[in-house]
């Protein structure tokens, strides 16, 4: 294995519970994120949508082209892909007329659609095996399919399904603690049982960060999207900062 392999191997962070922990909360700031920038911003959701996706392009060619595993542009890229994320779906649902069922169909399909040519390009979609540009631009396709279906999902399950924020955080969160059963009890592949809680976590911060804005009449806590937005950056920022955090191991 040359150095550049090696090198891209090592911008995978290792999965731990504080990688789960800082996924959560940057899904949920992807979320309150997007949404001030849409709403209270009055800049609408397509206008939204480029400004994010320029930050995300941006965020992912400097990932790309970085030698070694940087946890700081690692978790950037994260939220980049939660924010464009929001606004893309809400663009879609509610701009375009799709709708949440529609539009959840049709990001489910385009998720597994691109796992699939992943692993019938490279063989897997373990992320233990991101190593090569062209991996790693399958990995931040999939993942940015997975952060705008999630968006899409957590509003149809909240809303269309009558569940509200508090009901759909209960549903996606009961069906992460289903995955953290598997893994601990079954042998269900660790790559399947990956992307499955990757997947789960984006609903979650959704409905976790409409909770925290939407309005008390909506069943939300009306808490300023800036301020929301703001703590959870802060506590992102402190958990990058304050834990350390590994390069994944190779697979082999």
């Amino acid at each position: 294995m040359n150095n550049s392999t090696q090198n891209a191997v090592s911008k995978v962070p290792e999965v731990t519970l504080m990688f789960w922990i800082i996924k959560i909360a940057a899904t949920t700031l992807g979320e309150t994120g997007g949404d001030a920038v849409s709403m209270s911003m009055n800049l609408g959701y397509l206008i939204g949508t480029l400004i994010f996706a320029a930050i995300f392009l941006v965020a992912v060619i400097a990932q790309i082209k970085a030698t070694n595993f940087r946890p700081l542009l690692y978790w950037t890229t994260i939220i980049a892909t939660t924010t464009v994320g929001t606004t893309l779906a809400d663009f879609a649902d509610r701009s375009l007329g799709i709708g949440y069922a529609g539009g959840s169909t049709l990001l489910l399909a385009l998720l597994f659609g691109s796992l699939y040519v992943w692993h019938r390009t490279l063989g897997s979609v373990s992320v233990n095996t991101v190593s090569s540009p062209r991996a790693e631009m399958f990995y931040w396709v999939t993942i940015m399919f997975s952060q705008t279906l999630g968006t899409a999902l957590g509003d149809w399950t909240a809303d269309t399904a009558g569940l509200g924020y508090t009901g759909a955080a209960i549903v996606f969160g009961g069906l992460l603690a289903l995955v953290v059963a598997a893994y601990f009890w079954t042998k269900i592949s660790r790559t399947v049982l990956f992307w499955a809680a990757f997947i789960l976590t984006r609903p979650l911060g959704a409905v976790v960060g409409d909770f925290l804005d939407k309005p008390l009449s909506a069943g939300g806590l009306a808490l300023s999207r800036y301020s929301a937005s703001a703590a959870l950056f802060v506590f992102i920022l402190a958990s990058i900062l304050l834990f350390k955090h590994r390069a994944a191991k190779k697979a082999h």
